[in-house]
């Protein structure tokens, strides 16, 4: 019997990868940040508000700044784990930087990955990033395997699935590994997320979890939000996460991670380099504040660690 599991919402919930595609790409055209490989993903797109610009570079800056520090502790010896991956291009850009990742696995709903893989065959310089001399590349219509870049389609809600699929593309679990998780968890039933988070920390030896979702979502705003996703046919499964930082850190203590620590994104904004705020500052101007300041505070970065090699990373 087929364990996968079928939801209403599934379609609007992958819905989301093509709308937050679509914004990276708005604000990478207007300068925010540098991506090569987005527009070989997505190709054309509206001007986006300049809220959502800037709220879309802070979240990318912030999960960079981790990974920076990541990488700074672990080298290319690590693993990097990215959960509901979407058209993310962080594999090419880290390339792009010189690193060469011992092991780079992604995974989404098949329906995601199928597009992906689509994307990478038919485009050589996605294609030739991705290949090694004397190895192959294998593939099939919703996963793709190469020496050390894995995509596959799978459903984060079946733990033994994405068990079968990391052993697919074989990862070691006494690895150093950073996970990914940006706005996938908060759409995930508790009871499906607590079992897969409980699966990862018990599993690797030393790791860090970073995930980028809602916060505060229990005032007038999160009210608003909340609806918005649900006019369209998002309902937020593991809302209940989201109600405070202090939740946020709870779940990823409760699933057995050594410790955590979730800052919101004012904080994060607040943490990137001033050179460089005041430089996208310039890239276009805000009506008000105020809205920017409400998107932040509702929306956070948390951290969980598994063993003590990376308990002090942290936002600055």
């Amino acid at each position: 019997m087929d364990k996968r599991m079928f939801h209403p919402c599934d379609e609007s919930v992958q819905a989301t990868n093509d709308d937050a595609s679509e914004c990276k790409r708005s604000a990478i055209k207007l300068g925010y940040w540098k991506d090569d490989y987005i527009g070989y993903f997505i190709k054309s797109t509206e001007r986006k508000a300049p809220e959502i610009n800037r709220g879309y570079f802070a979240r990318v800056k912030g999960v960079e700044i981790l990974i920076e520090k990541f990488l700074q502790k672990t080298g290319d010896k690590c693993q990097i784990i990215n959960l509901g991956c979407g058209f993310d291009t962080l594999y090419w850009r880290l390339r792009d930087a010189g690193h060469m990742i011992n092991n780079f696995v992604e995974l989404d709903f098949p329906t995601v990955t199928s597009k992906k893989c689509y994307f990478i065959k038919r485009n050589k310089n996605l294609l030739s990033k991705i290949y090694v001399e004397d190895e192959d590349i294998r593939f099939n219509p919703t996963d793709l395997h190469a020496p050390n870049y894995h995509i596959m389609g799978v459903d984060l809600r079946n733990v033994d699935e994405v068990a079968n699929k990391l052993k697919q593309a074989e990862v070691d679990f006494t690895v150093p590994t950073i996970f990914l998780a940006e706005c996938v968890l908060v759409y995930i039933e508790a009871q499906n997320c607590t079992n897969l988070l409980k699966w990862f920390s018990s599993q690797f030896q030393t790791a860090v979890f970073v995930i980028y979702e809602q916060v505060n979502m229990n005032d007038r705003f999160g009210d608003v939000m909340l609806s918005n996703l649900r006019s369209r046919g998002c309902s937020l499964a593991g809302v209940e996460a989201c109600i405070t930082l202090d939740t946020q850190v709870l779940r990823l203590i409760n699933c057995g991670f050594s410790g955590a620590k979730a800052y919101d994104m004012v904080q994060v904004y607040e943490s990137i380099p001033i050179a460089e705020r005041n430089r996208i500052e310039r890239l276009e101007m805000l009506d008000e504040g105020e809205l920017l300041t409400q998107l932040f505070q509702h929306y956070c970065i948390a951290i969980g660690w598994v063993g003590d090699l990376f308990q002090d990373v942290e936002i600055p």
